[in-house]
């Protein structure tokens, strides 16, 4: 299959009988008519023209996940690489939508690991399990700001979220973004259903909780913003931006699995941009909020890299391909799992 959709991918527009002349391998041609069914009705390739002029392209689903060399990917400078440079309008309603970001081999271990978390907390005390979850917050809080470059370390930040005390020679902003980081959490803990369903005016006020008191505008954005690292453009208008809210909350609670969900919120509130100022904290904070409303582990991120993490991010904007970000999102599950309870 994966030998099929690279050919595809390089060499679109072709028919059956030319991928199985351009493939060279000893599969029989009727296997490759079967593949090709099951690839179509998999929404990752699709057919154009009928009978014999019939060819096949890549879906603009399997445009979304297939896998990308993130260092290749980035060995072009910034102006070098041919990208998607405004946001895609048919994006949310007409391809993610009609995909399936998880593979079945991903949502089973997912699952397991989720099991593995319910059963561990299970054995907790109520005090123990309330001990790690502040211990999750306070790793959150850390690394979510310090993805957006605060300076403190995770000691610091303990001893600011568990004792009140500032580190001597840091910004007064940056104590003030890990206080609201742990008041979000502190929250959306105490309200565990608060984006369930998810609207416009819950993300709206988990925003408002983490720019409190740091000169950010509220609400959604009036004005065009710019992301540095990047030539990709968010939307600029207000009501245009409102409707992509509305349809990404409307494609999140359209979701069976709760890991579709969070990781859908976590992709497209970044993307969106809505806010002038806190897109990707917030991002982080309501995707967690959902997680811990459907009583899954929630996630500190608190190994990812800040530039890799940034990179996934990137790549999401400049070409709508979340596969970077899928293994992030994986691979910090597992962590908090095996990690914290």
């Amino acid at each position: 299959m994966d030998l099929i959709l690279r050919f595809i991918k390089e060499n679109p527009s072709r028919s059956s009988k030319e991928i199985h002349e351009g493939l060279t391998t000893v599969v029989g041609y009727a296997t490759i008519k079967r593949a090709l069914v099951k690839l179509a009705s998999d929404n990752l390739i699709r057919r154009e023209g009928k009978g014999k002029a019939t060819t096949y392209v890549i879906s603009p689903a399997y445009e979304v996940s297939y896998p990308v060399d993130v260092e290749k990917y980035f060995e072009k400078e910034i102006d070098e690489r041919q990208i998607k440079d405004s946001f895609n309008l048919s994006l949310i309603a007409d391809v993610l939508s009609h995909t399936t970001l998880f593979t079945d081999a991903e949502e089973q271990s997912l699952n397991a690991l989720q099991n593995e978390f319910k059963n561990n907390i299970f054995h907790l005390t109520v005090s123990a399990y309330d001990k790690e979850m502040e211990r999750l917050a306070i790793d959150l809080s850390w690394k979510s700001s310090q993805i957006e470059g605060n300076t403190y370390s995770l000691l610091e930040t303990e001893r600011l979220l568990k004792e009140k005390e500032t580190a001597e020679g840091k910004p007064k902003d940056d104590a003030i973004m890990l206080l609201n980081h742990k008041e979000a959490i502190n929250f959306i803990i105490a309200n565990p259903d608060y984006v369930v369903p998810l609207t416009l005016s819950r993300i709206e006020d988990i925003h408002s909780l983490l720019v409190k008191d740091l000169g950010v505008d509220r609400n959604i954005r009036q004005r065009r913003v710019g992301i540095s690292g990047t030539n990709y453009k968010p939307l600029d208008n207000e009501h245009q931006i409102r409707d992509a809210i509305r349809e990404m909350c409307e494609l999140v609670n359209s979701k069976d699995s709760v890991f579709e969900k969070a990781l859908l919120t976590l992709v497209l509130l970044s993307y969106i941009q809505a806010f002038v100022d806190g897109n990707k904290r917030t991002a982080r904070i309501v995707s967690n909020a959902i997680l811990i409303a459907y009583g899954h582990c929630p996630i500190s991120f608190r190994t990812v890299d800040s530039i890799e993490y940034k990179k996934a991010m990137l790549i999401f904007y400049e070409q709508n391909n979340i596969s970077a970000f899928k293994d992030i999102f994986k691979a910090q599950f597992e962590f908090a799992v095996k990690t914290y309870f």
